[in-house]
């Protein structure tokens, strides 16, 4: 065992919120135990993410699962059939105590991943932290004065549509100018059904389903309208300035105590107004952000995008049901693909992962702009649970 994974140890840093910090100019490699640079990964948190990313993992180059962590058995066993090799763990401490782990995935409940990334990061082992970044604002801060005291770590968050080199080509096209002057975006994450998870016993309900619950989840704000609205930020160049909305729990009267449908609207600077809508109970479009320009719209879905440019009412007179000189149609400009090869946005960002530490690189997905995602959905949430507008407030730019 090296010396600072021992120090790590004996302090206690694993105790939620008494991470220790090591000093940030500590020397040490970036790769703890592989010759061929192969990247070996700590999974911490092996649920249908956790599992999801492993699968992809087992198809990099360079990259290979060497442990991980839950606190479920079960959960456990199955990810062990997708890395057989990898050292098994109910702890995750035990895990960032192991001398071959260069890097972890956070890929637990929301309300754990401060006090995981922080004990990462006093054990010196590189962090992908799975959305949303941090549960509140406060503790969001708190990483974030943990993470500057060890300025050798390479901090990635699992925004992976921030990885994507289309969406990438995306916000290139409109930072110049190619739909003009942007004044809206419109954004939904529609899913027709409960959102819950298999039970195999009672106990383990709020384990499982813990996204239904405001002890361990922002719910639907937290795990899917953050991703869109962390590429309202990068395109934008910005924070929201203000949030309001709404939210409850109409629809699946379950026991659920995060909201089944949410409908928010941030304010951008420059006037643009972005809003955002997750429904449990309507699949049309399924998954969706429109940016709207003064020249065109560019609408995206989870893999492609298509361009449509601004076009002129060609206004045809005629017979509307019985209604005579009735606008019977209009024309306005075809919907363009736009051509750009990419890979799978996870597998990219996972890739990118690897290449960031060999490189000593900030990711394009970091921590700032997880913060700033952090940041955003709390407004949010307060923004539903007491029906204000919640605004942007200093100490979040960071």
């Amino acid at each position: 065992m090296n010396n600072k994974r021992r120090s790590f140890l004996k302090s206690g840093a694993g105790v939620l919120g008494s991470a220790l910090i090591l000093p940030y100019n500590e020397v040490f490699s970036i790769f703890n135990n592989s010759p061929n640079e192969t990247l070996q990964i700590g999974v911490i948190g092996t649920g249908s993410r956790g599992q999801g990313l492993m699968r992809i993992i087992k198809n990099i180059d360079n990259i290979n699962v060497v442990a991980i962590c839950d606190t479920l058995g079960f959960r456990l066993n199955a990810a062990s059939e997708i890395a057989p090799k990898a050292k098994k763990y109910i702890d995750h401490r035990n895990l960032l105590l192991n001398k071959n782990v260069d890097a972890v995935i956070i890929s637990t409940p929301l309300n754990t991943h401060a006090s995981i990334a922080a004990d990462a990061i006093a054990a010196n082992v590189h962090v992908y932290c799975e959305k949303t970044m941090v549960k509140g604002d406060e503790e969001t801060l708190e990483l974030y004065e943990t993470l500057k005291s060890n300025s050798k770590i390479i901090f990635q968050t699992g925004h992976q549509y921030h990885s994507s080199r289309l969406y990438s080509h995306i916000v290139d096209l409109i930072k110049s100018g190619d739909i003009g002057v942007v004044s809206a975006v419109d954004a939904q994450w529609n899913r027709n059904g409960n959102w819950r998870r298999h039970v195999p016993e009672p106990k383990y309900e709020r384990q499982i389903n813990w996204r239904m619950y405001r002890e361990y989840s922002y719910g639907l704000t937290a795990e899917l309208s953050s991703h869109q609205i962390d590429f309202c930020n990068w395109f934008t160049g910005s924070k929201p300035l203000k949030v309001t909305g709404f939210g409850d729990i109409s629809y699946w009267k379950d026991g659920r105590e995060t909201y089944d449908n949410t409908h928010l609207i941030y304010s951008y600077p420059n006037g643009i107004k972005a809003s955002f809508t997750c429904l449990t109970s309507n699949a049309k479009d399924d998954y969706k952000i429109k940016v709207l320009g003064d020249k065109g719209s560019i609408m995206i879905d989870y893999q492609n995008a298509w361009r449509y440019p601004e076009g002129k009412y060609e206004k045809k007179m005629g017979d509307v049901d019985g209604v005579s000189g009735a606008t019977a149609s209009w024309v306005e400009g075809k919907g363009i693909p736009i051509d750009y090869q990419h890979k799978e946005p996870s597998r990219q960002a996972l890739e990118d992962f690897r290449s960031n530490i060999v490189n000593n690189k900030e990711p394009l997905s970091n921590f700032k702009s997880g913060a700033d995602v952090s940041f955003a959905v709390d407004m949010g949430i307060r923004a539903m649970d007491t029906n204000k507008v919640i605004e942007w407030v200093n100490k979040y730019n960071i």
